[in-house]
């Protein structure tokens, strides 16, 4: 079966799994929907779906939470204040006629009843099918695999997701990039958005809202998770192939910067302590992210095969607070010290050691905030955001430096935060046209942030004109595409005309090639 038939909902029972008395449950569809429609009542615990996530070669982490009410502003979603037991199974095909492991996690309420199942030994480059059953009841069926071993060149195509805030706008894009077939799916921060109601508004308004006040406490954060997380087309995506994820602002609170709050808020480090934890509990990591605190490790290194390393960073818990009282700012002299770090030192030379050490073709940067330089000021002078890359020049130069001094083949940034499309040329000397390029960087817009967005020709023709190494930007919703080759990386930019509304489609806005060992867009 394709991925499509999958999706839309192929049997996955005759495995074992089966519901007493009833059908098997479908792929994609929850046991509740099979049993409502023979006419029988259940309260199911898997209304949060299910996700896979890390792939190496020989293992990923399986998760699902349980949640018969995912709604309960308790955020303990209406479970029992006592561990359940809960069994998975492996499988290698979609109907589990073929199971290759199976076993049992325990759901404890201190962990908000989730699981995280971290399996190894597997075979590489395979795909793999997985479901859970708690309370004589089972999951969706959710598909993933394992990374390719190494030495392995072969082909990947992966998508690049960021910023869904739920009041903004419908899911449509994930929906949309669940049906782009990826195999891997990159997350790069703020899957959710802590304001209260209408704390934050989109020129179209609201379409739907926020359940609860802003996020505060560890109830308030798992409770916003389970709203989120009950989207069936969130879960789609989720459900298609396996994720890697980080976290930006809004996952704790907007423009955070290590232990300082953008609001001053005094209660910081205990929001703090209580978001990691929320994000840990609703994220496919590995237990070497299990928060520890207030911090959590984010920063880690998945490859795949010899095709492409992905070197995923934290630009929250280790910068300094944004100059000039963030925003965008002009003539700000605070941004120029030479000191100044969104990375941190310990995690800069992460980086750079390990693109130093690298042997993949291609060597992929998940990041947060925009690091090329945008100039928002047309005209003379300049403007620049203080909570992007542009508040902290001086590390770019040294980030540039080192990725350009490593020798690792082919840097790709990957970037979201900005709710706009860009695609750049990565530049030491933005202001010199004759500067070299370093990397690219390939920024997606938002999955639902800011609503509906909108195509405004002449504006964008006059940022490019600003910035020239900018070659292409877009207001409109969306994601990107990208299909990895050992020639070439080819990205789609997709883009929705509407969200306000179901049923867009997803249409190609612009396509750009990287050839191998160019270091600029083709």
């Amino acid at each position: 079966m394709s991925r499509r038939v999958f999706l839309s909902g192929a049997v996955a029972g005759a495995g074992g799994l089966l519901l007493p008395g009833d059908l098997p449950a479908r792929a994609g569809a929850s046991s509740a929907g099979v049993a409502a429609s023979r006419g029988v009542a259940l309260k199911e615990p898997f209304t949060l779906g299910v996700a896979s996530g890390d792939p190496a070669a020989d293992g990923f982490v399986l998760w699902t939470r349980l949640a018969r009410s995912p709604l309960d502003p308790s955020g303990m979603g209406g479970m029992p204040n006592r561990a359940v037991e809960v069994e998975w199974q492996l499988a290698t095909d979609e109907r589990f006629r073929t199971i290759v492991r199976k076993g049992t996690e325990t759901a404890r309420p201190e962990a908000a009843h989730s699981v995280h199942v971290e399996l190894e030994g597997l075979d590489p480059g395979r795909e793999y099918f997985y479901r859970f059953r708690a309370a004589n009841q089972v999951s969706p069926a959710g598909r993933t695999r394992t990374a390719p071993a190494p030495g392995t060149l072969g082909a990947l195509t992966f998508t690049t997701a960021a910023c869904a805030h739920y009041e903004h706008g419908y899911y449509t894009a994930y929906r949309r990039l669940s049906q782009e077939e990826p195999d891997l799916v990159v997350h790069l921060g703020d899957y959710m958005y802590e304001y209260e109601r209408s704390g934050y508004t989109a020129l179209n308004g609201p379409v739907r809202r926020h359940l609860g006040d802003k996020c505060r406490t560890l109830a308030d954060y798992r409770a916003r998770y389970a709203q989120y997380k009950s989207d069936p087309d969130l879960q789609a995506a989720h459900a298609v192939a396996p994720w890697l994820v980080v976290f930006d602002d809004h996952e704790v609170e907007n423009n955070w910067a290590g232990p300082i709050s953008s609001t001053g808020a005094e209660d910081f480090e205990a929001r703090r302590r209580a978001a990691l934890r929320a994000y840990y509990e609703n994220m496919p990591l590995r237990r070497s992210s299990i928060p520890q605190g207030t911090t959590l490790r984010l920063n880690r290194r998945i490859d795949w095969g010899s095709l492409a390393s992905f070197h995923m960073l934290d630009t929250r818990q280790f910068r300094d607070d944004q100059a000039c009282l963030d925003g965008v700012r002009a003539g700000c002299d605070e941004a120029l010290d030479p000191g100044r770090t969104v990375l941190g030192p310990d995690q800069r030379e992460w980086l750079l050691s390990g693109l130093r050490g690298s042997a993949a073709r291609w060597n992929l940067i998940g990041q947060q905030i925009i690091l090329a330089q945008h100039d928002d000021k047309l005209g003379p002078g300049r403007e620049v955001n203080m909570d992007s890359w542009d508040g902290y020049p001086a590390e770019r130069t040294r980030l540039l430096t080192g990725i350009r001094d490593s020798g690792a083949a082919n840097p790709v940034v990957l970037t979201g935060d900005a709710h706009i499309h860009h695609a750049a040329d990565l530049r030491l000397d933005f202001d010199d046209p004759d500067s070299p390029t370093v990397a690219v960087e390939l920024v997606t817009s938002s999955i639902s942030s800011d609503g509906d967005g909108y195509r405004d020709a002449n504006r964008m023709a006059a940022l490019r004109a600003e910035n020239p190494h900018i070659a292409y930007v877009d207001q409109r919703r969306g994601y990107i595409v990208c299909r990895v080759s050992p020639d070439e990386l080819h990205a789609d930019f997709r883009t929705l005309d509407y969200i306000s509304r179901r049923g867009a489609p997803a249409k190609t806005s612009a396509r750009f090639t990287v050839p191998s060992g160019e270091n600029t867009l083709a």
